[in-house]
């Protein structure tokens, strides 16, 4: 007798499809990235006609310039990097029709750097016009897109808003909101934390550098030293700080010698770098270390190198600030900042930070009315016309005393007609 053995079947259970799997770009994204893969394809399209007039004609401008070399090469960099940018915009576009979200916040992330140093770049050669609002749209719009359509930042906030409010609770009661978590470094690199570092630092670094000046380099002698229109502020210090937290924030326990090398090259780099921007762009000097000596033997070999834009005792004194920052006052600002209301903190660094931001854009302004007034130029417009009147040359002297501008200094393009 023959039996037959009746198999069950099984069928495969269905794929449960991920809670928060992503939908479709929204419309009006894909119809920026539209937007961007037409104009990176026109610009590539155009990029031969371009080079082929600057090779022909387009130094002709500057060929009268004692700066011509600086001018030139800030202008083949600028074209080289939009080149680049159209590049990444067609990459761009091209992602967000085909709704590859991750590719699409690569490269969007991408173009935000791009932006930023053309931006900085049209500064050096064309001044602060409305020549910088395109590339300050553009950082704008993209932060948005690349906020939106990041995978992980959609389910970073999809779990935040599930556990935010109780972490944040049990945190602020424990004195411990701001710190890295997993023990990745001393502090969380976020925009709250690294915004109320640049902003706390400014504030310490003008009393350090006011002070530093009254007694060791002109004694009993007051001198403002801020470094913009409004506030108690010197950015150079508050930047400087926020690359050296960023670079240390994982050694802050690390031996102090490599914690001081590495804040003097970031604080000396930094400020070197600062004053050729400030130069080349507006022909504004602020310090300047020519002549300094190494223990009065010998020509200090940093100044000579940077042409004074910085020094070896500046670096040093960069150094020991870097030591005393991570060591000891980055944890006094972490309980310090923690006093503002967990439930406000978010709001308060907004309000902040637009007030800030607004400063920095007004300084730079009024730096470029000051240069265009030290240049012979009259104010032509509404924006010039203001500036002229609430922040004439002797207010703009009178406010930064350390600095002076000189037109001749810097690379722009119309210094070379």
């Amino acid at each position: 007798m023959s039996s037959t053995a009746s198999i069950p079947s099984v069928n495969p259970p269905a794929a449960n499809p991920p809670a928060s799997a992503p939908g479709r770009i929204p419309l009006l994204m894909r119809i920026y990235g539209v937007i961007c893969l037409v104009s990176g394809a026109t610009v590539l399209a155009c990029g031969a006609l371009i080079i082929w007039a600057l090779a022909t004609g387009g130094t002709d401008a500057v060929s009268h310039s004692h700066h011509v070399t600086l001018t030139v090469t800030l202008t083949v960099i600028q074209l080289v990097l939009v080149f680049l940018h159209s590049v990444a915009d067609v990459v761009f576009g091209v992602s967000l029709l085909r709704n590859r979200r991750r590719h699409a916040a690569l490269y969007a992330y991408l173009l935000v750097l791009l932006n930023i140093v053309i931006g900085i770049i049209t500064i050096m050669l064309l001044g602060f016009k409305g020549h910088v609002a395109d590339p300050l749209i553009r950082i704008a719009i993209l932060l948005v897109i690349a906020s939106t359509v990041d995978p992980s930042l959609r389910r970073e906030r999809e779990l935040a808003r599930q556990r935010r409010n109780k972490e944040l609770e049990r945190e602020a009661a424990a004195g411990t909101l701001g710190r890295a978590k997993d023990g990745r470094g001393f502090i969380a690199l976020n925009f709250f934390n690294l915004f109320w570092v640049f902003t706390v630092c400014c504030v310490i670094g003008l009393i350090i550098e006011t002070v530093y000046h009254m007694v060791i380099v002109d004694p009993g002698h007051y001198q403002d030293r801020a470094g913009m229109l409004f506030g108690p502020f010197s950015p150079i210090y508050g930047f400087g700080a926020t690359l050296m937290t960023i670079a240390l924030n994982r050694f802050y326990k690390a031996n102090p010698a490599i914690i001081f090398l590495v804040s003097a090259v970031i604080g000396g780099a930094f400020e070197a770098a600062t004053s050729w921007f400030m130069e080349t762009s507006f022909g504004a000097v602020a310090w300047n270390y020519s002549g300094f000596t190494i223990l009065g033997l010998f020509p200090d070999p940093i100044a000579t190198l940077t042409g004074g834009r910085t020094s070896t005792l500046f670096m040093c004194m960069w150094g020991a600030l870097g030591f005393v920052w991570i060591r000891f006052c980055l944890p006094w600002l972490l309980r310090l900042i923690n006093h503002i209301p967990w439930r406000w903190r978010y709001a308060v660094t907004t309000v902040c930070a637009l007030l800030m931001l607004v400063d920095g854009v007004m300084t730079l302004q009024s730096l470029e009315c000051w240069y265009d007034r030290e240049s012979g130029l009259q104010p032509n417009s509404p924006v010039e016309v203001f500036y002229a009147k609430h922040f004439d040359n002797d207010y703009m002297q009178h406010r930064f005393q350390s600095m002076t501008i000189t037109p001749e200094k810097t690379a722009r393009v119309e210094t070379a007609d």
